[in-house]
């Protein structure tokens, strides 16, 4: 008599306080020879109002591994979760809507719309969707971030500092699930950069958001709860609340 081994059950979707998860992530690129692994299985939870860090050498697969996890890339295999939704069983359409939605971005490049106002920009995803800011919830960001004199600026009457302020101003109006932070001070001075760190921090300290940041700066994971590090498609090692010290050291181990 012959017995067929039932399919492993599917994996459950997170818990309320899991805010992404990424299950047997694996992209793959290209075919045969020029076919390149950026990710490898990787299986990992961002828990709510936590701030991760993402780092590891040049092709580690750490921008990779957030842009899946943000939808903005198809996974080769396995699934995303943001809360219960799965990304890889969404829709464009909906997987849209949910990015507008439940994810907020801030981009090395700031990606703001050069002819609106600062205030104007901190809306967009908002206004796209059709829905009013909630004014407190908007004092507060704006408060949070510095921005209170600068709402009728635009872009260009705002330093790199400050444009950085109004798109980190703009991921959190819409009370995200997760904010995905793609080396958000890379384009930054030391003194704007540490504006732009803690603001995110206390974002996370004082109204339970969660974020992610991919970065190659040591300064700039120190400021996270933990840092992932990735090698080769995979997670390779997790610091929980490091020094600037203790990342610089770790990552000394891969010459980059």
């Amino acid at each position: 008599m012959t017995t067929t081994t039932p399919p492993p059950p599917p994996p459950a979707a997170p818990s309320t306080t899991v805010a992404a998860r990424a299950v047997d992530a694996t992209k793959v690129y290209g075919e045969g020879e020029t076919q390149v692994v950026a990710l490898a299985g990787v299986t990992v939870d961002f828990t709510r109002g936590q701030f991760t860090a993402i780092m590891g050498p040049s092709g580690s697969g750490k921008s990779t591994l957030m842009h899946c996890l943000a939808g903005l890339d198809e996974l080769t295999s396995g699934s995303v979760w943001i809360e219960g939704t799965n990304l890889t069983e969404l829709r464009e359409k909906d997987l849209t809507k949910l990015r507008r939605d439940r994810v907020g971005f801030v981009f090395q490049a700031f990606n703001l719309i050069p002819t609106l106002t600062a205030e104007e920009n901190i809306v967009l995803p908002l206004s796209l969707a059709g829905n009013d800011p909630d004014r407190s919830w908007f004092d507060q960001v704006v408060s949070t971030v510095g921005l209170g004199n600068r709402l009728q600026h635009r872009p260009s009457e705002l330093s790199g500092g400050q444009q950085q302020r109004v798109a980190v101003a703009r991921a959190l109006a819409s009370k995200p699930a997760i904010i995905f932070a793609d080396e958000p001070t890379g384009n930054l001075d030391s003194h704007s950069s540490t504006e732009i760190l803690e603001f995110m921090r206390r974002a996370v300290d004082d109204y339970h958001q969660t974020i992610v940041m991919v970065t190659h700066d040591p300064r700039a994971a120190s400021y996270a709860d933990r840092v992932l590090v990735l090698a080769d498609g995979q997670i390779v090692n997790e610091l929980i609340d490091p020094s600037a010290d203790d990342v610089v050291d770790f990552m000394k181990t891969f010459g980059d």
